[in-house]
């Protein structure tokens, strides 16, 4: 009997899972920042961290802990 590696289907994924909490932790920053009458340094800082999620998933998935 052979033993298979875990696969992972419909984005149930550490690679996707990280990148969407990612995103959610860079829209909330986002958002506060704007309902501070409008930091403007804030909202920047959310849309970056926004930016990071798609690159932080990608290299994990090409790592390995991503769909198969």
């Amino acid at each position: 009997m052979t033993v298979q590696g875990e696969k992972y289907h419909h984005g149930r994924s550490p690679a996707g899972w990280t990148a969407v909490i990612i995103a959610g932790i860079g829209a909330v920053i986002g958002t506060v920042g704007f309902f501070m009458n409008i930091a403007w340094p804030v909202v920047i800082v959310g849309l970056v961290i926004m930016a990071l999620a798609p690159i932080v998933g990608g290299t994990m998935s090409k790592m390995g802990y991503g769909q198969e």
